[in-house]
């Protein structure tokens, strides 16, 4: 079963869906669903759509670099079949795929990092200009301070007057 790519937004196109279009240089052009023949009509660019593969690549949305993601890609050789070997491609695989998540987190982790740190220094800053309204944590300080001398000053007047009573 042959898959094809879509031109436009890069998504796969299995074997009976899908729009092919000739051009008169006879360079085919495959998409897979009429959004993306009507953007190519419109000449529109793929990199500048936001949904296609391309502008996320292009906007560094995805992993595209990665040593994981050639793996993926089909010699054209033919190969033999061997049973050892094809045992072996399944637990390269599955080993294949546990790294590529790991990696894929990490790549997500760290692209969210920054703005992380934006929304932190936008407060800091914020913070810093509205000063003002911020409650000091040293007013309630001052406010406990002024009760107990209050309290004090109440006792040592019971006290002076226990002393009066006494002489």
């Amino acid at each position: 079963m042959r898959l094809e790519k879509c031109y436009f937004c890069s998504s796969t196109i299995y074997p009976g869906h899908g729009i092919c279009f000739v051009r008169n240089d006879c360079r085919i052009f495959r998409f897979c669903r009429s959004k993306c023949h009507k953007n190519f009509k419109l000449k529109r660019n793929p990199r500048n759509i936001k949904w296609t593969k391309a502008s996320r690549k292009y906007r560094n949305k995805e992993l595209t670099d990665d040593l994981s993601l050639e793996f993926e890609k089909k010699p054209n050789e033919l190969v033999r079949y061997d049973r050892n070997l094809w045992s072996q491609g399944v637990d390269a695989l599955k080993r294949l795929h546990e790294i590529k998540v790991k990696r894929g987190n990490l790549f997500i982790k760290n692209r969210l990092k920054k703005g992380v740190q934006l929304r932190k220094s936008s407060a800091m800053e914020n913070a810093r200009k509205n000063i003002a309204l911020l409650k000091s944590p040293a007013a309630g300080l001052v406010a406990t301070k002024e009760e107990v001398m209050e309290t004090t000053s109440v006792k040592e007047e019971e006290k002076e007057e226990l002393i009066m009573e006494l002489n």
